[in-house]
């Protein structure tokens, strides 16, 4: 894992909804320089406190941006080359790192390299590239049967054992770290075999050492996956249900046994956290409680990992993932032209990021740590931080009344409302308002 990552906060932005970009690419259509939309939004980003951009698919496509067409072409309807390379000074001039989204599971139909199958059958110089069948017969023109990305017939699936496929996917990312990106998050990671990515990364990482690769895995064997691919590390898929699911049913058991799950994997990688990104239901959303929030948020950056906020959620935006077309609408809007023109009532979620991110900094050392229990019931828990030398503590409480709760070696309030005190043995005590939360040190 590259050093700079130590301290890496990300703000994930999905470019083709944050512009307002066309829901399908129209060929032919003039480029539309979209991408400079983004430029307004830096210095917010700098005032969240995050250090980077991860950006969602910025690569030429048809709708949505997973079904690719050319790897080396900035969509038409973001801008061109020149807009990333504006983006990337720009971003750059104010510390601003820079992850790129990477669908090497698939392309979509209209990618040159499958338009030439279907004209020209079992002939065509990168027929190769793709597991095709012709029970129908081989004429030209002749549709084959083909592997594709969970039944998504316009997404199909690329034959990563060909050693085309490990040469088109190696170019592409050193082309786009050497135009000066960071990084890349690897789309759909868990469907390609790993020894795919452990026959490619290598020689990424020969051109661009520095780079941070990230794979996205839902479930399965997190640290067996980054051990056999090479990659920095995997989301945090299995954190990120635990948080919302325990809030919402006052189970924070759930919660503890996911955190147990994650102190093992910190022990071989760390993980990228979350609590939304592009591909599900809005956080602020998900609660049953918003009074809730708080404690996601806090959880979030108080464990180890590294914490990646999506674009939004530091608004408390709100919108519904739903299973049909344009079910991802809601939680892929388009922004503003500005921050200025925000409606008011997300400020305070904004400033809690702000808070929590600072947190961040002043402890960077949370970016590994085990949590370890202090206190457990359905709707309490006391969890503790440390790195030897160091100590945070979270307190949460979901209850309709207010909690007293064990805080040992705690002084200091770092951020919450609560009031810290001695018990009857002298012990360290925290009091928590009713669906209270803070975060200690000492």
């Amino acid at each position: 894992m590259p050093a700079w990552i130590e301290h890496a906060v990300w703000w994930h932005v999905f470019p083709l909804g944050f512009v307002g970009a066309e829901p399908e690419a129209a060929p032919g259509a003039p480029i539309a320089h979209r991408l400079s939309h983004l430029h307004a939004w830096l210095d917010y980003a700098v005032e969240l406190g995050v250090s980077g951009l991860a950006l969602g698919p910025i690569f030429a496509a048809s709708t949505h941006g997973y079904d690719t067409t050319d790897h080396f072409r900035i969509d038409p309807r973001l801008g061109d080359e020149a807009d990333f390379d504006s983006l990337v000074e720009a971003a750059r001039a104010r510390g601003l790192r820079i992850l790129l989204d990477g669908v090497f599971n698939h392309v979509g139909r209209a990618h040159p390299a499958f338009q030439e199958v279907l004209q020209r059958g079992p002939q065509a110089d990168r027929a190769s590239w793709f597991r095709l069948s012709w029970p129908r017969g081989t004429a030209p023109g002749t549709e084959p049967d083909y592997a594709c990305f969970e039944g998504h017939r316009q997404l199909v699936t690329l034959n990563h054992d060909e050693p085309e496929v490990a040469d088109h996917v190696s170019s592409v990312m050193n082309h786009w770290l050497a135009r000066g990106a960071d990084g890349w998050r690897l789309d759909a990671a868990y469907a390609v075999p790993r020894p795919f990515w452990a026959n490619v990364l290598p020689r990424v990482r020969a051109a661009h050492p520095d780079a941070f690769i990230v794979g996205e895995v839902i479930h399965g064997d997190y640290a067996g996956i980054v051990r056999d691919t090479g990659m920095d590390a995997v989301t945090q898929y299995e954190l990120w249900k635990a948080i919302w699911s325990a809030l919402n049913d006052r189970n924070l058991f759930e919660l503890a046994h996911a955190l147990e799950r994650h102190n093992s994997y910190l022990a071989a990688f760390v993980p990228l956290t979350f609590v939304g990104n592009h591909d599900v239901t809005r956080i602020a959303s998900r609660l049953r409680d918003e009074r809730h929030l708080p404690h996601a948020l806090a959880i979030l950056f108080t464990c180890g990992g590294t914490p990646s906020i999506y674009a939004g959620d530091e608004q408390a935006f709100r919108g519904l993932k739903e299973e049909r077309v344009g079910g991802d609408n809601a939680i892929r809007p388009t922004f503003p032209p500005t921050p200025g023109s925000l409606a008011p009532y997300g400020w305070s979620t904004y400033r809690l990021h702000q808070s929590l991110i600072a947190l961040r900094r002043r402890h960077p050392w949370l970016l590994r740590t085990r949590t370890r229990k202090i206190h457990l019931t359905n709707e309490q828990l006391v969890l503790a931080m440390a790195d030897g030398h160091q100590r945070v503590l979270l307190a949460l409480n979901l209850a309709d009344e207010p909690a007293v709760l064990p805080a040992p070696g705690a002084h200091l309030i770092e951020i919450g409302e609560c009031d810290l005190g001695a018990g009857g043995e002298g012990a360290e005590q925290v009091s928590l308002r009713p669906h209270g939360w803070a975060i200690l040190s000492g």
